[in-house]
């Protein structure tokens, strides 16, 4: 089986022409059907990623998955692959390159300050207009997580929690996330 082509100089890239990148040390991810390329997060960045997917599957209910590493289609020309996800696990059955965005309940985002504006900009702006309900932003550095709400006009700030708190929500699911157990 061939790969398919790649765009030619000036055309926009497709979910479906990232199969012909190469599988190495970059995430690839479209947006507008530009292609956006970064290295693999840091040691540090992975542990604190790892951490927060550990202490989010243990309190999952049946019926949600908490996941990485598969994108999301924001619309058919983005495309981004968030640090973290959680969806319903029906989501899975319908295949393909990306996650719908109807399935996701929450994406996260570990901010790495190579890229912090793609997260902080970028990716908030696009994951508000295709109607992802929840958006976190996990800032290692500042050990900091700040919890963003999809309502009218975009995402909201509800509460931004320094690493000595204890999240406790009723969305994506019921959860309490001592913030300390990731940092």
């Amino acid at each position: 089986m061939t790969n398919p082509a790649r765009p030619g100089w000036g055309d926009a890239w497709t979910v479906d022409d990232l199969q012909s990148l190469p599988e190495d040390d970059q995430v690839y991810e479209i947006f507008d059907g530009s292609l956006l390329v970064s290295p693999h997060a840091d040691v540090f960045h992975g542990a604190v990623a790892n951490r927060l997917r550990r202490a989010l599957d243990r309190q999952a209910p049946a019926g949600v998955l908490v996941g990485q590493d598969i994108g999301v289609s924001a619309k058919r020309s983005s495309y981004f692959v968030p640090d973290l996800f959680v969806a319903t696990e029906s989501a899975l059955d319908s295949g393909g390159a990306a996650l719908d965005p109807a399935d996701v309940l929450l994406v996260v985002e570990v901010i790495s300050p190579s890229n912090a504006g793609r997260d902080l900009v970028l990716k908030r702006h696009e994951y508000a207009a295709v109607g992802i309900p929840l958006y976190w932003l996990v800032e290692p550095r500042k050990q900091t997580l700040t919890v963003l709400v999809n309502g009218a006009g975009g995402y909201r700030e509800q509460v931004v929690l320094p690493v000595g708190e204890v999240y406790r929500a009723e969305r994506p699911f019921p959860l309490a996330l001592p913030l300390a157990d990731i940092f």
